[in-house]
């Protein structure tokens, strides 16, 4: 028999159908284990029709790893427990988890409702290890790779027992910073405000909350109003605002002036602006962004222009450029960006700075 201290410590293993091309729970999951300070040595993803293969990872699982996590469909219940008891030489108990000698396993459902907890599973495996931790949850937007790394470095060298989850979602990232408990409070206070230093201009909370929702927080404590007009993002801004329960207090109202027509008629932007600086401008982002805010029926405006892809327009102008204005009583901002990236990745990664920039405005 392999002693378990010779064997990798984590398998995490999804079993899906030729339909479920994605478990999107998976990323949740994987986030939920790093912040309690699992992490797995191998992810594996088996199509569950493929006996052959799973067989064959069920046999490495117990000759290779001590904690075994499977993810799958609760029809493949009753078949997986049987095989791998057999194969272990134990029983599962009423909550879907096998401990044995040579090593654990753990079955969570995909579409149970009593199913087996993520943080179930973490509590048992530290447990079994005699470790607990604790984490903390950091809302950055943008914020460059390189000065990510500097903060965390820095950290370290404050606080040399962290870990830390990155999970970034066009641009908009959750950072969570994994500590052990026995780590003197102060000194983790004193680590963390070194994160919070570096990367502050790129924050907006330090908590898991989402930017939109982050956002008609603020507005709400402001008592402040929002209006949007939007050219190539095509309404995105204002959809994510108006998906936040309780965005009706805040959210006036939000145009999506597509064609140079439409920023005429509907926001005032000047024809010369458009005809010698184009749609795609700092120019017309401002006047974009003027156009809502001088009809005083909102606090704070966003305005975005820009050209998506695949193609450029009909000028010099290259793919990935954007503006976005915000407009306040006290004037207006224009911010430029040129971002490579397919079509999606550049307007979702706008639309996550419009709503940032919006959040440090009336900060």
């Amino acid at each position: 028999m392999t002693s378990q201290s010779n064997r990798n410590k984590n398998l995490f293993l999804v079993l899906r159908n030729k339909k479920i091309n994605k478990f999107e729970v998976t990323s949740v999951l994987l986030d939920k284990f790093a912040n309690s300070g699992i992490y797995f040595d191998k992810v594996s993803y088996i199509n569950f029709e493929d006996s052959t293969e799973i067989t064959e990872t069920l046999r490495e699982c117990k000759s290779k790893y001590v904690n075994t996590v499977i993810v799958c469909p609760e029809v493949m219940g009753t078949t997986l427990k049987s095989y791998i008891s057999e194969l272990y030489g134990a029983e599962f108990n009423e909550l879907n988890v096998l401990k044995s000698d040579v090593g654990d396993v753990f079955i969570t459902f995909i579409d149970a409702e009593n199913k087996l907890l993520c943080e179930d599973i973490c509590s048992a495996i530290n447990k079994k290890l005699g470790r607990s931790f604790g984490s903390v949850c950091l809302r950055t937007v943008c914020a460059p790779y390189e000065k990510m790394n500097s903060a965390f470095e820095k950290a370290k060298n404050v606080c040399g027992d962290l870990e830390f989850n990155v999970n970034s979602h066009f641009g908009d990232c959750k950072v969570e910073i994994v500590y052990k408990d026995e780590i003197p409070k102060s000194t983790f206070d004193k680590a963390f405000r070194v994160i919070l230093s570096e990367l502050n201009e790129y924050a907006y909370a330090i908590e898991d909350v989402p930017l939109a929702a982050r956002l008609i927080q603020l507005l709400k404590l402001r008592r402040m109003k929002i209006a949007v007009a939007e050219s190539f993002t095509g309404g995105g801004v204002g959809k994510r605002l108006v998906e936040i329960p309780g965005a009706s207090e805040v959210f006036f109202e939000g145009l999506n002036t597509y064609s140079n027509k439409s920023k005429a008629l509907r926001l005032g932007v000047d024809e010369l602006t458009l005809k010698h600086y184009g749609a795609v401008s700092d120019k017309t982002a401002a006047e974009m962004a003027e156009g809502l805010i001088s009809g005083g029926d909102c606090d704070v405006a966003v305005s975005t222009t820009g050209i998506a892809g695949p193609k450029s327009d009909n000028t010099n102008k290259p793919v990935g450029l954007f503006y976005i204005g915000i407009a306040t009583a006290e004037g207006v901002s224009v911010y430029k960006y040129n971002l490579g990236g397919s079509r999606e990745e550049i307007t979702e990664t706008a639309i996550n700075l419009a709503l940032f920039l919006a959040f440090k405005t009336i900060k």
